[in-house]
Formats: structure tokens, C-alpha cells, sequence
């Protein structure tokens, strides 16, 4: 029996992403364990896993006490368990794992996969912070069996930097979308109106909508003055998220005159009838690896408006959307406009954004992760095309 350890920084992360991976592998014959901060109190990571694990982590990246205590508890466990494979996901689980395993990997076991959902040194980051993180990426490479991004911008820093040898860096579109649950033929008309109906929206009212956490990073607050730029109090705006920034947003929402016509849902479970409630979806990010609530408004052809910086712009390049710079609230009022004002354009946006899509739907991912698996336990390969 192949022995998987899944290792992130906290449960969300599974919640978010990793369930489907945990339950292939699984049907598979393979035990699949879990390691996290609070993953012990997570009903949804009991039921999916083997046996989860507890660790002492911050979440901050740069805290030197992630050094001081987690490392000797995950050499224990991976030691007394016998884990073949240990694949790690975010910043800090990424960094402190790998320096944990570190001897272990030399001894043949186990093999370490570190999944970088958008490296912390970016294009348009502050140097210093870029030149930390940089150094952190490098240090860890020598640690890590396979490296795999999920954008074509930090593939190329990946290799640039030769953070680890270029045989063992593996680019896969994301981390997968499940394009039959993000479809449009399982959103009704009824789900549609009931979301209208609870904003308060007329009729023929245009709904754009926001999905993130309400942090700095988004800007959710070019957003709204873009919005109001707009001048056309029939159009409104829903921010699905939670985060600390909400009491700043909706202070300047009313600053601009338009508090009536922001929404703030909070955390939701309904975003596919919320993307398909909405002439577009909008993202203002400074910083992302590939984002997911993207990619959902994509499969259900739903247009998009981004920032142009790396994870967004795969996606929405070559017609599939509409990008702008960070900062651009002049070019997100115009993209708006264009959504309202080009019906037609923005239909054919849509239908290729959908196609696009293929390329990131989720079993794709997860063979190309069963290939890399079994190339990493020197098993035999499943033939997956990789994208080119």
C-alpha cells in the first residue's frame, strides 16, 4: 500500500482545493493522511482522511518559531508512519516540512512534492520582500524531490532561479476546476432570480461581482471607486468574502455616494448562481498564484475583468477577458463599461473562456498528479499529456 502525507499550513486550504485529490488516491488502495494547524477539529478532514495530524505552526512565513517546534514533530510522525510520498502545499507547511525532512530524503524516503500556489517573489513585488522569499525558495529546492507550479510566470522564475534542476519542475494548469459542478446547464433560472430577489435588484439592474477575501491585496477598493466612476446608479456590485477590510469599504462606499448599490455577502456557498447572476466577475488583485474564483466564472461563461499579473492573465489572454494594470481604476471603469455596453462581444468572450477551461478541469490535474507520483516512487508512468 503506497502511504501519501497531504501537509499544509492550515485545513482551509483542503477544504479548498485537496478533497478530490483525497479521494481519488484513496479509491486507489492508497492511505492518505493529513497534516495541518486545527486539521483535528475539521469534520470535513476527519471523514476524508486516513488519520490527520496536528503541528505548531505560525502563518506568518518569516516567524523563526515555525524552526523551533514543528519540525520535530513532523520527523516523528513521518518517520513512525512510513509515509512513501509527502506533498506539501503553502508557504509556511512548504518551507518548515521540507527543512524537517531534510535528512530523511537522503536515506531514499520519503520523496518530498511541494505544490507552489503562487510563489510569495513576484513581478511588481517590493524588492527586498521579493529578494527574502527568493532566497527561502532556493534554500528549500535542494530540499524538494519535484517542484510544481500552476502558472506559467513562476515556471519561468522556477527555471530562471533554477530553484531545482528543471527535470524535477512540473507546470500543471492550477490545481483543477471541476468544470461539470461550474456549469451553467446546473444553474437554474429559479436559483438566478432568488439571488436577484435578495439583492434587491430591478429587473434589467446589471449585478458585477467580487469573490475574495476582503484583505489589502485585493483592492477591492479600486473596485468601488471604479463603480462610481461608472456614474450609473441601475448597476451594482456583490463582494462575496469576509476579511478586515470590510468597515473600510463600506465607510468609502458611502465617501462615494454609492452604498446603495454595494453588496456585501460574506462567505457563500452559492457562487455558482452568484457568478451567473452577474454580467461579469472582477478581480483587482495585486498579487495571485491562479485564481479559482476566475476560473469558475469562466466555465460558466460568465466574463471577467483582472489585473494583468501572473495566474490571471493565463487565463484570460487572448480574448478570454478583459485585464487592466493594478491600480487602473480609469481601465476597470472602462472594462465595466464594456461589459454593459458590448452584449454581444461579451457572449463570444464568454463561450471562449469556457473552452479555455478545458485545459484546467480537474481530472486532467489529477492524472497528471498520478503520473508524477509514480514517476516519483519509480512506478510505472500513466501517459497524460502536459500542456504545452
Amino acid at each position: 500500500m503506497n502511504k501519501l502525507l497531504i501537509v499544509t499550513t492550515v485545513p482551509a486550504t483542503i477544504d479548498a482545493f485537496l478533497f478530490p485529490y483525497v479521494h481519488y488516491f484513496r479509491t486507489k488502495g492508497w492511505r492518505v493522511d493529513a497534516m495541518a494547524q486545527g486539521i483535528s477539529t475539521n469534520t470535513n478532514c476527519l471523514e476524508a482522511f486516513d488519520r490527520v495530524w496536528e503541528v505548531e505552526w505560525s502563518r506568518n512565513p518569516l516567524q523563526l518559531q515555525n524552526l523551533m517546534v514543528a519540525p520535530q514533530q513532523i520527523r516523528q510522525v513521518v518517520e513512525q508512519e512510513g509515509y512513501d510520498l509527502v506533498h506539501v502545499h503553502t508557504p509556511v507547511a512548504a518551507f518548515v516540512t521540507r527543512y524537517a525532512l531534510k535528512n530523511l530524503r537522503k536515506r531514499g524516503q520519503p520523496k518530498v512534492i511541494y505544490t507552489a500556489h503562487g510563489f510569495h517573489f513576484y513581478r511588481g513585488g517590493k524588492l527586498l520582500k521579493n529578494a527574502a522569499f527568493l532566497s527561502l525558495e532556493k534554500l528549500a529546492g535542494a530540499w524538494t524531490d519535484y517542484l510544481i507550479v500552476i502558472n506559467r510566470e513562476d515556471e519561468a522564475a522556477a527555471k530562471r532561479y533554477q530553484i531545482v534542476p528543471d527535470e524535477r519542475l512540473r507546470y500543471t494548469p492550477g490545481i483543477g476546476v471541476d468544470c461539470d459542478r461550474y456549469s451553467s446547464k446546473f444553474v437554474s433560472d429559479s436559483e438566478i432570480q432568488m439571488v436577484r430577489q435578495e439583492l434587491g435588484l430591478a429587473p434589467n439592474a446589471p449585478l458585477f461581482l467580487s469573490i475574495a477575501e476582503l484583505n489589502p491585496g485585493k483592492r477591492h477598493q479600486d473596485i468601488l471607486q471604479a463603480l462610481a466612476q461608472l456614474r450609473r446608479s441601475d448597476v451594482h456590485l456583490a463582494l462575496a468574502g469576509t476579511g478586515p477590510q470590510q468597515a473600510k469599504l463600506q465607510q468609502l462606499a458611502f465617501q462615494l455616494g454609492i452604498a446603495e448599490q454595494i453588496h456585501f455577502l460574506g462567505y457563500r456557498r452559492d457562487i455558482p448562481a452568484l457568478i451567473r447572476a452577474s454580467v461579469a466577475t472582477v478581480l483587482a488583485s495585486e498579487r495571485e498564484g491562479l485564481p479559482r474564483s476566475i476560473m469558475e466564472s469562466l466555465c460558466l461563461e460568465t466574463p471577467a475583468i483582472g489585473t494583468k499579473i501572473r495566474g490571471i492573465q493565463d487565463l484570460l489572454a487572448e480574448g478570454c477577458g478583459l485585464l487592466v494594470k493594478v491600480g487602473d481604476v480609469k481601465g476597470l471603469t472602462e472594462a465595466m463599461a464594456h461589459i454593459l455596453d458590448r452584449p454581444e462581444e461579451v457572449k463570444l468572450m464568454g463561450q471562449r473562456g469556457k473552452e479555455r477551461m478545458n485545459e484546467y478541469e480537474l481530472q486532467k490535474i489529477i492524472e497528471m498528479y498520478e503520473q508524477l507520483y509514480a514517476e516519483a516512487l519509480g512506478q510505472k508512468i500513466v501517459e497524460v499529456k502536459t500542456p504545452a
